[in-house]
């Protein structure tokens, strides 16, 4: 551990204080026990996809949290997860014996886009705003909002199938 010892009164030792806590700070701070963990080994945007190339023979994908992340196996050794909910979660991939032929860790971080979120009392409403504010449902959305916002979704989709009109609950 260093000391740093400064005798003396009056602006300029205050300064000087102060820079040789700044100082030392900064000669202390590389040997900090870190307080971080460590970066995920995939990282994905919430409602985006990522493609992981696979180890050869792996025949079973586990994901620990399907609500933070999913993952779907295509063809030619890929694999695509999706980012579903916010946090970390691990995956693993197994070969047919069982053994792990890989196990990496998941981070699903919010959208990096101009994001508005709105509070009305304890009502949140989320809304992407480049360059003009749309709706935007994402987790922690007041249930009205993110039902609505679903539901017109869930129609105009199913229009464009050409699927009648949902009936609505008014």
């Amino acid at each position: 551990m260093m000391a740093f010892f400064i005798e003396g009164s009056g602006p300029a030792m205050g300064s000087a204080r102060f820079v040789l806590a700044v100082l030392g700070t900064m000669l202390l701070a590389p040997h900090a026990a870190p307080t971080e963990a460590a970066a995920a080994d995939i990282g994905v945007m919430l409602d985006h996809a990522r493609l992981v190339r696979l180890p050869e023979r792996v025949s079973t994908i586990v994901v620990g949290n399907p609500l933070i992340a999913d993952a779907a196996v295509q063809t030619g050794g890929l694999m695509v997860i999706t980012g579903k909910g916010y946090g970390v979660t691990n995956i693993i991939a197994l070969d047919r014996s069982g053994a792990v032929l890989m196990e990496k860790t998941i981070e699903v971080v919010g959208p990096r886009e101009e994001l508005m979120v709105v509070y009305r009392g304890t009502v949140r409403e989320t809304y992407t705003c480049s360059p003009f504010c749309e709706p935007r449902i994402m987790p922690g959305d007041a249930e009205k909002y993110f039902d609505g916002i679903i539901g017109q979704t869930t129609n105009r989709s199913g229009l464009a199938q050409g699927n009648p009109p949902a009936k609505s609950d008014k």
